[in-house]
């Protein structure tokens, strides 16, 4: 697991969102090239909604082979198929419905019109990640080849809260999640040990209200306190930020600024 993460400062969000996906075109690229295919984990809110949205509309994105992209996510809100609040409802809409994905690999958590509850579709969502393992693969999901993460105003990752039970759990590969300080209440999440098996994590964070928790991530905070500070991939963690949540970030990081 990388220890120092790199620090990569942009001038607002938007620019944020256009190098991120400029930066994504790339790194999946390289990667089909080099294995044919690819793993990339998307996550929701502003930022990594608006980075997709950037993503489509660079005629860039046909160098993707969407075909041999696995597609799944970090967290979704427990809600049903099409619910305008859920991760996989704007992603289709920014992006998945606008390039050729094979829908065989993108991988949807499940809801509550799936007719299980939110524990059996987070045990079924572990299955179906163990099922795309390989003998080569760290644990018993795959060696995701970018993990998206947003991050909250509290140091949040996924749906792993401060001092809430999910940042704790060590043995599972996703978990349902009952009262969220953040509505939904109830959601699926990958877990830490799910997390740490990607090779690159870029944490994506725009917003003066995040430049506490930024800090706090990138200076030795506990996972448990600020969860943001265990997520690190195994070969690279990238902190993709605007120059607002980059505000507080401790001195000496090597950070890069965009014109």
């Amino acid at each position: 697991m990388t220890a120092v993460p790199g620090v990569i400062v942009h001038r607002d969000a938007t620019v944020l969102a256009q190098a991120v996906s400029a930066r994504l075109i790339t790194r999946l690229v390289d990667t089909q090239a080099a294995r044919g295919s690819a793993h990339l984990v998307l996550t929701g809110g502003t930022v990594g909604i608006a980075t997709l949205a950037a993503l489509a509309a660079t005629a860039a994105h046909d160098a993707i082979d969407w075909r041999a992209l696995d597609i799944w996510w970090g967290d979704e809100r427990f809600l049903p198929t099409g619910h305008p609040e859920r991760n996989e409802t704007g992603a289709r809409q920014a992006l998945l419905d606008q390039v050729d994905v094979d829908p065989e690999r993108v991988h949807v958590m499940p809801g509550p019109d799936s007719g299980m509850t939110a524990e059996e579709a987070a045990e079924a969502y572990a299955v179906e990640l163990a099922k795309a393992a390989r003998p080569e693969d760290h644990g018993p999901v795959p060696s995701f080849d970018v993990l998206l993460l947003g991050m909250g105003p509290d140091g949040h990752v996924a749906s792993l809260f401060p001092d809430k039970p999910a940042v704790y759990e060590e043995e599972r590969s996703v978990v349902a999640v009952h009262g969220s300080p953040k509505p939904p209440p109830t959601r699926l999440s990958l877990t830490f040990p799910a997390l740490r098996a990607a090779r690159e994590t870029w944490v994506v964070v725009a917003g003066e209200d995040k430049a506490q928790a930024v800090h706090l991530a990138l200076s030795g905070a506990g996972p448990f306190q600020v969860p943001a500070a265990g997520a690190r991939g195994r070969q690279r963690t990238l902190f993709l930020l605007d120059r607002a949540a980059a505000a507080k970030i401790p001195p000496g990081l090597g950070r890069i600024a965009s014109p």
